[in-house]
Formats: C-alpha cells, structure tokens, sequence
C-alpha cells in the first residue's frame, strides 16, 4: 500500500510496504515483499550469509519460485553486499531520483524455457536499479532488440520491472546475481554463487535444449555447474568465442538424446557493441541459431 505523510523541512515521506521514500527516492534497498514490480520474495524468505547457506538453501528450494526468492535476499558475498547498497545510496546523478533495487538478481523469464542466457553479473546502474537483469543500460538496450527481433522476447526494450517485457520459450540468469565493483567478481565470488546456477540448472533441465554464454566469463562459469546437473563434459574444455557450439549429453542418456547445446556470443558490452566487436546481426545469429535446435 502507497501511503505519504508530512515530516519537518517540507519533505514529503511515502511509505511503500515498509520501504520509507523521502521525495519519492528509497534510501535503502529495497526490502522483499515491500511491493517492486516482480520481487519473488518475501519477508519470511530466508537469507544465506554464507557460502555454506548458499549451498544448503539453492539445494532444498522446492521449486523455481522458492529458489529466485533465494537467490533474491542472498547476503553471503561482504564485499559485494557493501557494493550493491552503496551504489543504491549514492545513485548515479542521472538516476537520483529514482529508487534503486540493491539486492541480487534472480533469474528470470519462462519458467519451462528451451533456451538459457547466462550472462556475467547485473550491472551497478542497470539491473542493480531495476531489478531485472540486462535491463535499463546499453547492454540490454542491444540485447533484447535482439530477442525481439528473433521472436524470444515481447517487446524490443526492457527499462524497468513491471514494464510489460517477458521472455518466450527461454530464461536468463546471471553467473554472479550481485553488480560487483568494476565489473571484476573475485573467483570466491563466482563459486560462492555457483549453487544458485547450478539449482537453477537442475530446475529448468526437463525443456532447456540450448545454453547461451554471453562472454568467457559466462561460459566458464556455466561449464562447472552443466558437470553437477548431469551433463557428460568433453576434456579438454573447448575455447570460448563468438558462435562455438559444444553438445553436451546427458550422462545418463545413452542414445546422446536430452543433451543441450552450448553457444558462445560476444558479451554486448558497451565496449564492445561501440567498436563492432559485436554487432546485432552477429547477436541474431546466435539467437536464430538457438531458436532452430531448441525447436522453436
């Protein structure tokens, strides 16, 4: 409920849930259950401090709703907790006046998807504020132009939670759920986190029949969990690059049926959409490409 009470010095305070807005702008996080647009949380999901919790919590979640709330309210990362909120205080100058979400990002899209988008973290100003990953920065601004035209997503911008825009027939996740500083996760990071994939992985494998890894980061960090949710892994690993294809059976699939696909594509990154490392007809084609084997 959206309520607003008069406080000294003229400041108008609305109260959101139990978030307190001054002038319309939160000066915290924002807390689960408090109203944003598609926050899977509650107040009375529980939070993991640490790596261990991580593992326990992402392995008994129950279904993919109880797991995204999880991954929603994860405290288990000091430094990237620290990071998430500051950015979420101080705001960019262009964003001051709007409320930030600074928690982890949980996955999101279809809950039965045939494809798989595995990107690196959320970003300090994009998902960090909106609470959807690869939404309300250039990346995403480049990226779900591409799912749109491919017929994976409704609409061709993704600006905000609650906006309208869903996924078809795919999901997208993030390797590291929390915007790190620098765009640089530590190795600790990333493996404190993988459980969340890895569960979620485990969830969604019934449908999925592609794996897209946006950049190296990605691609490594998916090729650890794909061991753990039962996919036979080719050694040595294959290399990482724009278009690579590696099929990965099911272990417990003799006849190779069941396996998935993994793609490589050039992370949409402002760098490197700006210098035409990757272009959207390059995007396209990994999306058309994942579209056909996922038979869509």
């Amino acid at each position: 409920m959206l309520g607003c009470c008069g406080v000294g010095f003229g400041a108008v305070v609305w109260l959101r849930g139990d978030v307190i807005w001054v002038g319309g702008v939160s000066r915290e996080p924002v807390r689960p259950g408090s109203g944003w647009p598609e926050d899977p949380a509650s107040p009375e999901t529980p939070v993991a401090l640490d790596a261990a919790a991580v593992r326990d919590l992402a392995a008994s979640a129950g279904s993919l709703g109880e797991l995204t709330a999880r991954q929603s309210v994860c405290r288990a990362c000091p430094r990237l907790v620290a990071w998430r909120e500051e950015v979420a205080a101080v705001k960019r100058r262009s964003f001051a006046e709007e409320p930030y979400w600074g928690r982890p990002i949980a996955g999101w899209g279809d809950s039965e998807p045939g494809i798989l988008i595995v990107g690196l973290a959320p970003a300090a100003h994009g998902g960090n504020r909106t609470g959807r990953v690869f939404t309300g920065d250039r990346s995403g601004d480049f990226l779900f132009a591409s799912l749109f035209r491919c017929g994976l997503a409704a609409q061709p911008t993704s600006v905000t939670a609650g906006d309208g825009q869903r996924l078809i027939s795919a999901r997208m996740v993030a390797a590291v759920r929390c915007a790190p500083p620098a765009n640089k996760p530590t190795t600790e990071e990333r493996d404190t986190c993988a459980p969340w994939l890895a569960a979620e992985l485990d969830l969604v494998r019934p449908w999925l029949r592609v794996i897209v890894c946006l950049g190296q980061f990605a691609w490594q960090a998916a090729w650890a969990q794909l061991g753990q949710a039962g996919f036979a892994l080719p050694r040595p690993r294959p290399a990482f690059g724009h278009g690579a294809e590696v099929w990965l059976p099911l272990i417990t699939e003799a006849d190779g049926d069941g396996g998935v696909l993994l793609l490589g594509c050039y992370h949409p990154s402002q760098q490197n959409t700006f210098t035409g490392r990757v272009t959207g007809a390059m995007l396209d084609e990994v999306f058309e490409r994942a579209r056909a084997v996922a038979g869509l």
